[in-house]
């Protein structure tokens, strides 16, 4: 990954997680950005949002994030200066609930050990 890649990347990450603090969509719960993805070529980048809250809530901020993608995209132009702007696709980071889900798991095991 070359420096500029990463600079961007870490660049709007936090522009973007700015920046969905600030919409009035009602559809939107408490969604942290957990990592910002771009292609080599700087023109698509995924953004991966970590959404607390149950699966419907996580769905309709998915829905108010995609529907307020275009007003993010330019507020990521206003703070970083690229000859394109990339296209923003969100994806659900659901890494936080299988790490919860594979401690269980482990401490499920470990429990079952001690008691053998």
């Amino acid at each position: 990954m070359t420096q500029r890649m990463e600079k961007v990347q870490k660049r709007a990450k936090q522009v973007l997680g700015e920046a969905i603090q600030d919409l009035k969509d009602p559809r939107i719960g408490f969604a942290t950005i957990t990592a910002v993805r771009v292609t080599p070529d700087l023109r698509h980048a995924r953004v991966l949002v970590s959404v607390l809250g149950t699966e419907d809530e996580q769905t309709a901020t998915m829905k108010g994030l995609e529907s307020a993608g275009s007003h993010l995209r330019t507020e990521l132009g206003r703070h970083i200066r690229m000859k394109y702007l990339p296209e923003l696709t969100f994806e659900l980071d659901t890494r936080a609930a299988e790490a919860q889900r594979l401690e269980i798991l482990l401490k499920k095991v470990h429990d079952a050990e001690e008691t053998d």
